[in-house]
């Protein structure tokens, strides 16, 4: 059965078709990572489309991971495959009980950032955030998560 999801899904994946199923919350990495148990058992790390949290150890990461866990920890949601990152990360958009977008509920907390492909909703979603100084926009220079993993990395030493 694990390798029939995994060629479903694979398939899937190459032919652009986005994939919707139904499953349940089993742990929240940090605001936007989650792992995720389908019908068939089989648990897959996912991340939100469109946005991106600040990371744990960065200022509001606890809090984006907070957010999440209170709102799908556990909780059964629908989720759309929406394909990979450059890093292999299956990309997805989770959609609560009551009908509201993860990824957009973060965004109007003002707990992640728009990607740059995101939809004009999500972007206009920021803009409000960041009008009304929520979350991230609170801060006088906040720093975006991709910057924040690449000061991470590059003062980590170096092996020979």
């Amino acid at each position: 059965m694990k390798i029939t999801s995994l060629l479903l899904f694979l398939f899937i994946s190459t032919c652009g078709i986005a994939q919707t199923f139904t499953g349940k919350v089993m742990n929240i990495i940090d605001g936007n990572t989650f792992e995720i148990v389908d019908d068939y058992d089989e648990v897959t790390k996912f991340m939100l489309s469109e946005v991106d949290c600040p990371e744990l150890g960065q200022e509001l990461g606890d809090e984006a991971r907070a957010f999440s866990e209170e709102t799908i920890l556990k909780k059964k949601v629908e989720v759309t495959v929406k394909g990979k990152d450059m890093w292999g990360n299956k990309l997805v958009v989770i959609k609560l009980k009551n009908g509201t977008l993860l990824h957009e509920e973060l965004i109007e907390e003002g707990l992640a950032w728009a990607s740059q492909k995101a939809t004009s909703n999500i972007a206009e979603l920021q803009d409000r955030a960041k009008t009304d100084k929520r979350g991230i926009w609170a801060m006088t220079e906040p720093t975006p998560p991709w910057i924040y993993r690449r000061q991470q990395t590059m003062s980590q030493a170096k092996g020979r």
